[in-house]
């Protein structure tokens, strides 16, 4: 099988953040182990990455390391896991070329998460863009909503309204990717892929971003934890 049909069965989720933000949920765990809606993030990642077909996942984590490698000792079902500790921070670029040491040999592109991110779309789908595009790597795309509320005002300053939150016209990186090898051996030792490897990767026109058009939410506070709990039943239930 060629990379246009292989496959993809790995991926990488990056857990190894203290998330101060998170304050006092990680007081005491990692922010992959943070509950939302009473389930760590990470089971929800692996649940979604296993239903694509993703055998093998490598999670790279320092913070706390010992109570996610508990928690996925004793997990049952879903991807083979790889735990990966980084000996001290390596920033996120970084902490990814660690990581992809854990994949296994001889196959093709991986996917990536950050492990704050919920989020349910159709990896096939990415998959098939990122394959057409013909890239080394691709970024999957959230529509930017602001925490701050907008007032509709007329040209002659009357208020029309308010509109709390609203999605702006702007993309923002969704934290999950698809990586050719080619890219993963691009990254970092230390740093961040944004300010190198991808500016890099854009210059040459091998980066390309994939808009999501389903449920995302990054959790990097105590206020989207409490959001987040209350909008994944109804989401599940279909309300």
């Amino acid at each position: 099988m060629n990379r246009s049909t292989t496959p993809i069965n790995q991926a990488i989720i990056l857990a190894g953040g203290q998330a101060t933000r998170l304050r006092p949920y990680t007081d005491t765990r990692p922010k992959a182990m943070v509950e939302v809606a009473d389930r760590p993030i990470i089971d929800y990642q692996l649940e979604w990455l296993a239903e694509y077909g993703v055998e093998h996942v490598v999670v790279s984590c320092g913070y706390k390391a010992d109570v996610l490698r508990e928690h996925l000792n004793t997990r049952r079902g879903g991807p083979e896991i790889t735990l990966l500790v980084e000996e001290e921070p390596l920033g996120r670029g970084g902490a990814l070329r660690y990581a992809s040491s854990g994949l296994r040999e001889g196959q093709g592109a991986c996917y990536a998460l950050n492990g704050d991110v919920l989020t349910w779309f159709s990896l096939e789908e990415f998959t098939d863009y990122h394959r057409e595009k013909g890239g080394l790597a691709t970024l999957a795309l959230a529509q930017y909503r602001t925490n701050w509320g907008i007032v509709d005002v007329t040209e002659d300053g009357t208020i029309e309204g308010f509109t709390q939150s609203p999605l702006l016209p702007f993309w923002i990186n969704a934290g999950v990717y698809v990586f050719e090898r080619e890219a993963l051996a691009l990254l970092p030792e230390e740093g961040d892929h944004e300010a190198t490897t991808f500016p890099d990767l854009a210059a040459e026109g091998r980066l390309f971003g994939y808009r999501i058009n389903a449920f995302w939410r990054g959790v990097d506070t105590v206020k989207d934890v409490k959001e987040a709990s209350e909008q994944i039943p109804a989401l599940r239930s279909g309300t």
